[in-house]
């Protein structure tokens, strides 16, 4: 089955959403490994069972973008990790002294890695790609997120056109979703007769990108219009981990130029994860999650906005303070050795915080939506 058979198959629809967060990726796929493994056994699909048998579209940013294209090409998880965990010093190729002045890691071994599993030659519009496909962009060109999709329905995914989006190259848009500023040069992509320069979609509002995932399967505009409801779509989320940043000793002073451009990035971002979680379980049905803050709790139970909800969701992720990992059963990891995006010394610890997250996953959080034949 290629993802353009899914687009009007029977039943209900899948949605996986996918984190950005560099190395850090490792925790999304141990995680993903048991939702594999689960899937397999109480589908009753087999030894040969894929995530791109049972979910219908995926999405990811930066990180989650190489996976999701992985996933959505038929790939095993347990491939992706062992690229992960054998290649992952070759995705963070020091830069010469010269260009650290502009970025630290080279992109041509990235480049080639991109081009090795996902194909030099497959297209966005592939129909080797078995799932609809989202990644996000940002045109920093234009000054504006780009969440791309394969829809072929989609307005700017019309052959006629010379920007056709289905026509560029897969591993381009995959390495412009992971061109994070300061880590890695742009990308410049050619759409018709212009060139776009474009950058990491983690720096949108859009690193966790499963309400946008949602809008893009649901909403008119989009031309695909899936049905909603709690027994129509299921969104599963999966993060790399958060990383708050709580400091008791803060002085006013201390918050300097350096200080702002150091952690004013990081704090944008870790806002806008929380509020696609939030967004996701007040216009979804949350089943599992661990609370977004003291004041709205986990959002599983009492009164919502919405009498009717539009999906399903769930969300796995987990802490990297000191606190978290110790709730983990990890007190022996340091924090600052897993929440870096380039920790490629640690990616044994990111294992063993993947494995532990790993354990939330349960056969109830996919109740109804238990069947592969859409």
């Amino acid at each position: 089955m290629s993802y353009i058979d899914r687009i009007d198959s029977p039943g209900p629809k899948k949605l996986l959403a996918l984190d950005g967060g560099g190395i850090r990726g490792v925790i999304s796929l141990e995680v993903l490994q048991r939702v594999e493994s689960m899937l397999a056994q109480y589908t009753g699909a087999g030894e040969d069972f894929v995530l791109a048998d049972y979910f219908d579209y995926i999405g990811g940013t930066s990180t989650g973008a190489v996976i999701a294209a992985g996933l959505s090409k038929g790939l095993r998880v347990s491939e992706l990790l062992e690229l992960y965990v054998a290649r992952g010093r070759e995705m963070f190729d020091k830069a010469t002294l010269l260009h650290q002045l502009r970025y630290r890691y080279e992109t041509d071994r990235l480049r080639g890695l991109l081009q090795e599993v996902l194909g030099a030659t497959t297209t966005f519009g592939s129909t080797d790609l078995k799932t609809l496909l989202l990644m996000v962009l940002r045109n920093a060109t234009t000054d504006s997120p780009w969440p791309l999709s394969n829809n072929p329905r989609a307005r700017f995914n019309d052959p006629a056109l010379d920007d056709n989006n289905l026509a560029l190259p897969l591993w381009q848009l995959v390495r412009a979703s992971t061109a994070a500023p300061v880590y890695f040069a742009p990308e410049t992509i050619s759409l018709g007769e212009h060139d776009f320069v474009f950058v990491d979609g983690g720096v949108t509002m859009y690193n966790n990108p499963a309400f946008q995932l949602f809008l893009q399967a649901a909403l008119p505009q989009y031309r695909l219009g899936w049905k909603t409801g709690e027994s129509d779509l299921l969104v599963v989320s999966v993060g790399t981990g958060l990383s708050p940043k709580a400091d008791d000793h803060l002085r006013p002073g201390e918050m300097n130029l350096l200080f702002n451009i150091g952690t004013v990035p990081a704090a944008l971002m870790y806002a806008a994860l929380n509020e696609q979680d939030l967004l996701c379980r007040v216009f979804g049905r949350c089943r599992h999650g661990s609370a977004i803050d003291r004041e709205v709790g986990d959002l599983m139970e009492g009164p919502g906005l919405l009498e009717r909800r539009l999906f399903s969701y769930v969300r796995y992720n987990a802490e990297l303070s000191r606190a978290g990992l110790d709730a983990l059963g990890l007190p022996g990891i340091e924090p600052e050795d897993v929440q870096k995006m380039d920790s490629v010394d640690h990616i044994a610890d990111l294992q063993r915080v993947g494995r532990a997250a790993a354990q939330q996953v349960a056969p109830h959080h996919f109740a109804g939506f238990l069947d592969t034949t859409s």
